[in-house]
């Protein structure tokens, strides 16, 4: 009975978090029920004090100082080959014995303000979890503003001028639009039992973690204690990957054996192939791109897996052995683009260096524009992945929504325990997200219009941004709040604008700024209030410190950034850069090629009407017809279950992640969530959600602290490691990058 009991709980854990739940039939009961979701169940408690002080002098304190720590080292590792990201669960491990030193030490005697009549206590008791939740929010607001990618594209790699006080402004504009159109969907995506934000789960399992006090149970380690003890293991290995051992981050068996075959390289290299074979031995290259596979739940990994291998073992060999495209003259996998010789395309020949416009002859004489056969298909999958979101919410989720919605302004949500308990706090106003919305025009419109129209959008091109994450932060947003992962509007955006505003490189960039930059704002923005939300946080403290965190921490990373662009010699540059150097910038170079493709040459050129990749338009067709080919199955076969977990959003969003998520990344991150789902849960069972959770965080903290201690130390010096070949951030697989038809010549590689 125990073992069926069990295996019944296990198969609950893997499937209940499909989002059919949506489909239940909404009422208001008369006594808050649990949380439809497994996982929140086993993760979130379900009490709350609601005479806890919250916007304490310690919040403000420990909030602000993290930022002025987090921001420049996260501006700092975001140039490397692996980042390494400083995230807000190293800065919680940080702040705890801070935040109690400070409760023990600071007086109790109020502070009062002359003349205002104000007071406040800098030490109100405790150091509680809500305090130090909230500095952390704070210290994780904004995120790295992925506006700074313009400035790095137009200062390295366009070698332009860029304006200061312009470009801080359209920053920003960016980052708090995503916050004003984010707060007008919290009723949907955060408020809503069904929306439970994968992630979250991890941050709420380790603040209990470091607050809550277990029962000893002689002989079992307690939840701090193995949180601890991982870490420091965590930080002691990834001294080797680091520093020792660098090419443990991409290892291929096929390329150590067949060290002259450039088909067993494309085959068997994790970087610049299809990575059958490879492996990584580092935490970051699993989940620094990915997120960890822990959080997430078996469904999301199974669907991701189908998409990565639909792509990029099925599509890209079949139809690279067949020469679609002229694929043979470029190597299988790369975010480079290609002039026809088989050379990296130089773009100053084909740009006017007064106007950024394309220079349609110079074009005409050099050369089309060239991609890899998987950045073509990449392209083709980030098409279907937006219309098959939207597809999928339509037929799967749409009546339930729309449910939500009509009893959500109606007052009449359904709650469970936690919506219960959080009607003690006031919600935020809506006015509150308005005004938010007007500040961020108001800039847009005078760095748009003003400042010699140096990022060459016109104000149109702002509220045309506006209309599009008003129509897609939805379905983006229940997808990723039921499952982890989302799907990105980054294609359909420049498609848009590069049809309308056509060889305007610039524009392109900012329209994209204010596109995928303030979804992404909008998202960590709904994500951080589902964390207050299940840790019982006052919804408008919450806001006030997210406020306040962005504009602060957007600032130090956009002086950081400038200040790095300035002092590190061939940044961004991987050829010229010594051995060993992790100053490749691998994000900044796709962004650079995307700008190339979508703002210079353009959709006309590159696609319809007179493009080589017209094709490639198929994939918004197909994104619409496979969600409707799902449902369809489930109305025939509503006894096969299985059917409802096939996601198309997931399974074209993964292959749409490919670069610069290389195959090794993505081999490595199923290998390890596999490994926890069908072994370590099945083996110990669903008492190992938590534990999970922890390990997951205890690797992250390792491995970042482990990296930061290097950086500092030794590599901001020159110092990479030891000189053998393992130092090489590298797969060993340098004939994979290579052509394979005869008449290419490319350095480096054999004369076929």
């Amino acid at each position: 009975m125990g073992k069926n009991h069990k295996t019944q709980t296990l198969r609950t854990y893997n499937n209940n978090t499909h989002t059919d739940h949506l489909t239940s039939s909404f009422s208001l009961p008369d006594e808050p029920k649990e949380s439809p979701i497994e996982q929140v169940r086993h993760t979130v408690p379900t009490i709350d004090d609601p005479t806890v002080p919250t916007l304490t002098f310690r919040t403000w304190l420990l909030g602000i100082t993290a930022c002025l720590i987090v921001y420049p080292t996260t501006t700092f590792f975001g140039f490397r080959q692996n980042p390494v990201y400083i995230s807000e669960i190293l800065i919680q491990m940080l702040m705890l014995p801070v935040g109690r030193f400070m409760a023990s030490t600071l007086p109790t005697k109020p502070v009062r303000i002359p003349w205002v009549g104000f007071s406040f206590s800098l030490n109100p008791g405790p150091f509680s979890m809500k305090e130090h939740l909230l500095a952390s929010l704070m210290a994780s607001a904004g995120g790295y503003p992925l506006f700074l990618s313009i400035i790095i594209s137009k200062k390295v790699f366009f070698s332009q001028h860029v304006n200061l006080i312009s470009s801080f402004m359209m920053m920003i504009s960016t980052q708090i639009l995503g916050y004003g159109i984010g707060g007008l969907f919290t009723k949907l995506l955060v408020n809503s039992p069904y929306m439970w934000w994968p992630f979250s789960l991890v941050t709420v399992t380790m603040f209990r973690a470091m607050h809550e006090t277990e029962e000893k149970v002689k002989g079992k380690t307690s939840k701090f204690q193995f949180l601890m003890m991982a870490a420091i293991s965590s930080f002691a290995y990834y001294i080797i990957p680091n520093f020792f051992f660098p090419s443990l981050t991409a290892l291929s068996f096929l390329c150590l054996i067949w060290k002259r075959s450039i088909t067993a390289q494309q085959i068997g290299s994790g970087l610049h192939g299809l990575g059958l074979g490879s492996f990584a031995l580092d935490w970051n290259a699993i989940s620094g791109f990915l997120g960890s596979p822990m959080a997430l739940p078996l469904f999301t990994i199974m669907n991701s897996m189908a998409g990565f291998i639909l792509i990029l073992c099925i599509i890209v060999p079949i139809t690279y052995c067949s020469n679609l495209f002229e694929a043979k003259r470029f190597p299988i996998f790369s975010y480079d683009v290609f002039a026809y010789n088989g050379q990296k395309y130089n773009v100053s020949r084909v740009l006017n260096p007064i106007s950024n416009q394309l220079d349609v002859e110079a074009y005409n004489n050099y050369s089309k524009l060239y991609q890899s056969i998987s950045a073509v298909f990449i392209s083709g999958f980030d098409f279907a992945s937006l219309v098959a979101t939207i597809t999928h919410v339509a037929l799967f989720m749409g009546r339930s929504i729309w449910q939500q919605f009509i009893q959500a302004y109606n007052n009449n949500q359904e709650e469970d325990v936690h919506n219960h308990l959080m009607k003690k706090y006031k919600a935020i106003p809506i006015w509150w997200h308005y005004v938010i919305i007007a500040i961020s025009l108001g800039l847009g419109f005078a760095v748009c219009e003003g400042f010699g129209r140096e990022f060459q959008l016109p104000f149109w091109g702002v509220l045309l941004a506006c209309l599009i994450l008003l129509i897609f932060l939805p379905p983006v947003g229940v997808i990723l709040a039921s499952s982890g992962k989302g799907a990105s509007i980054s294609a359909f955006e420049q498609l848009i604008i590069s049809y309308i505003y056509p060889g305007r490189p610039f524009a392109i960039m900012t329209f994209r700024a204010y596109t995928s930059v303030s979804m992404e704002v909008a998202i960590i923005y709904l994500y951080q209030l589902k964390i207050g939300h299940y840790m019982k946080i006052p919804p408008r403290s919450i806001f006030i410190i997210q406020m306040a965190g962005v504009v602060i921490s957007s600032s130090i990373s956009f002086f950081c950034n400038w200040w790095l662009l300035s002092s590190i010699k061939n940044i961004c540059h991987p050829d010229k850069l010594p051995r060993g150097s992790q100053w490749t910038c691998p994000g900044d170079r796709v962004y650079y090629s995307d700008i190339i493709s979508w703002g210079v040459v353009g959709p006309q050129r590159l696609y319809y009407p007179n493009g080589l990749y017209s094709s490639m338009y198929y994939f918004f067709l197909i994104g619409i017809i496979m969600p409707v080919v799902v449902w369809l199955l489930t109305r025939m076969f509503p006894e096969r279950k299985w059917i409802r977990l096939i996601n198309f959003p997931i399974i074209f969003s993964a292959g749409a992640r490919l670069l610069p998520v290389t195959a090794v990344n993505y081999w490595s991150w199923f290998a390890t969530g596999i490994f926890f789902h069908f072994v370590v849960l099945r083996r110990f069972g669903v008492e190992w959600i938590e534990k999970g959770f922890l390990l997951s965080v205890a690797l992250d903290v390792g491995s970042v602290i482990a990296g930061l201690v290097l950086s500092v130390s030794l590599q901001l010096g020159g110092v990479y490691g030891l000189s053998w070949w393992g130092l090489d951030l590298d797969d060993h697989c340098p004939l994979a990058v290579c052509p394979t038809i005869p008449g290419v010549s490319v350095d480096g590689c054999p004369n076929l």
